[in-house]
């Protein structure tokens, strides 16, 4: 079976739920990936690929490139093929705006795509979902727009670089070129079909039946004939988390009835909440979360009370046979953000073997964390909105592929 034509969203529903609005695992157990790669029809991204990244860029693979955060991919090797033939590519990412500030979880596809855009020399386009959130979370167009704006803000203060990135939100770029692009694909795509990949019921609005075609579409460059003008053969990269891929089955298999490359993906496992409950952090339990407006008390707060510990019930027993390193938040939160691989190894160690405690631990974590947020607000403070303007605005990009 061609892996583009596994229409199901979700791998076993009596198991785990992984597709865009629903990530869940099977009593209260962890989210299989060796398992929704195969349901999926995505492929593991191995160690071969990781040093090639290495050497076509000349710098170190990100944190999240060597850790196996990002950890599964379509035709990523099929890019660097073409980029190492000298063909360039563009990047393609996005955010819907649900809530005023981002958490954590949240700039992990942020964090990597500015790496991939640096690495790589490449442009990207920024998607900004908010018809999608309008129609999903019952927001109204006007909440939806203004959220845009103010995520759009956390998005800039990342880093991205003004003359390689493009930032639209749907309300105001959808039309023309765009528009004619997301009919052609609509056509593409029977009603049975849309129901088999996005689990669409009779109960739902037709708005969200009209929606897939709206994020399939920054994959083809001619959406962009402002940005890409003739360079409709250029490939797409898609970084994003793995419950965005359903979309992106879609894409794939409609992109060759329309005389486009498919395009490639690179994705990653979810962030966990601090409780370590099924599926990923979220917006909607602030408790589960590290937002980007936490003050630093409010991030060694939730670490000390909400961060679920693998470390024994008493200080003898830990000393005894150490922690459980496969459910302790704190480790799994440094792996994902603790940059140095050699003090990474030494706190899996010791507090692997009992020599280092769920106190410690937590404390680090909170050091970390403390950091990167401060080190965040204060570039999100600089973030005015004639920067958001020069980011959203609709202009070409002369120095995009240097």
């Amino acid at each position: 079976m061609d892996v583009d034509k596994k229409d199901s969203i979700a791998s076993d529903s009596s198991e785990q739920v992984v597709n865009p609005w629903e990530v869940a695992a099977k009593d209260g157990g962890k989210i299989d990936y060796d398992k929704l790669i195969d349901q999926f029809g995505c492929q593991r991204l191995d160690d071969s690929l990781i040093d090639r990244v290495q050497r076509l860029t000349s710098r170190q693979p990100h944190v999240f490139l060597r850790r196996g955060v990002f950890f599964a991919h379509r035709d990523f090797n099929d890019v660097l093929d073409a980029y190492e033939r000298g063909d360039k590519f563009y990047l393609y990412t996005g955010r819907g705006p649900s809530s005023e500030a981002l958490h954590l979880g949240h700039l992990i596809p942020f964090m990597f795509t500015k790496y991939l855009q640096e690495a790589f020399k490449v442009p990207l386009v920024i998607q900004l979902t908010d018809d999608e959130k309008c129609m999903w979370k019952n927001l109204s167009v006007e909440e939806s727009q203004r959220l845009a704006r103010e995520n759009a803000k956390d998005i800039i203060a990342c880093g991205f670089d003004v003359t390689k990135t493009f930032i639209f939100s749907d309300f105001d770029y959808v039309g023309g070129a765009f528009y004619k692009n997301m009919v052609k694909v609509a056509k593409c795509v029977t009603l049975n079909k849309a129901m088999g990949i996005f689990g669409f019921s009779g109960e739902d609005h037709i708005g969200k039946l009209s929606f897939p075609p709206v994020q399939a579409f920054p994959s083809f460059p001619s959406s962009f004939p402002h940005l890409f003008p003739g360079k409709d053969k250029l490939r797409c990269l898609i970084p994003c988390a793995i419950d965005q891929d359903p979309y992106f089955r879609m894409t794939r298999d409609v992109a060759p009835r329309l005389g486009y490359s498919k395009p490639a993906l690179i994705e990653s496992s979810f962030f966990p909440a601090l409780q370590a409950k099924n599926g990923k952090m979220s917006a909607s339990d602030p408790n589960s979360a590290i937002y980007v407006t936490d003050t630093a008390k409010e991030i060694k707060n939730k670490i000390n009370r909400y961060a679920f510990s693998g470390g024994q019930d008493s200080i003898e027993k830990h000393r005894e046979i150490g922690a459980n390193l496969e459910v302790d938040i704190p480790v799994k939160y440094l792996s994902f953000f603790l940059d140095d691989d050699t003090e990474l190894e030494h706190i899996k160690k010791e507090y692997g073997e009992g020599r280092m405690l769920t106190g410690e631990v937590k404390k680090r974590l909170t050091e970390v964390l403390t950091e990167m947020v401060e080190r965040h607000r204060m570039a999100r403070a600089a973030v005015t909105d004639e920067m958001v303007d020069a980011f959203m605005a609709v202009r070409p990009l002369p120095s995009m592929f240097e």
